[in-house]
């Protein structure tokens, strides 16, 4: 009795190894992107906390760029920041988008949204 062979040809072998190259390089590529995004989200709840100490808008702006300057964030800056008071409380929200090159003229193109308020 002749048994089948199971298994993967040289020619799967190859794709799915290109695939799963191709995935990660798209999560090296990404990673950057998303470490700035969780550097913003947990910056935002600190300038809120000042915000309710009776800091001004001006001050909050300052310290975002100190603190963006120290964890190298770039997509974002202080005047892109939008603060207002909510039931007593300061909520700082930015929206922004983020492209990521990944070969050639293809990109990915991220969009973030941090907030200081709670979810």
């Amino acid at each position: 009795m002749k048994r089948k062979q199971a298994g993967l040809s040289l020619i799967s072998v190859l794709i799915l190894g290109a695939v799963l190259a191709f995935l990660l390089l798209l999560g090296f590529r990404t990673v950057p992107a998303v470490t700035e995004y969780y550097a913003i989200q947990r910056i935002l709840p600190q300038l809120a906390s000042e915000g309710d100490n009776g800091s001004s808008i001006t001050e909050i702006r300052r310290s975002f760029e100190r603190r963006a300057q120290i964890d190298d964030i770039r997509s974002v800056t202080g005047t892109d920041l939008r603060i207002a008071k909510q039931g007593g409380r300061t909520v700082i929200d930015v929206a922004y988008s983020r492209v990521v090159p990944v070969a050639g003229n293809v990109s990915l193109l991220l969009d973030f949204n941090a907030s200081s308020a709670k979810r």
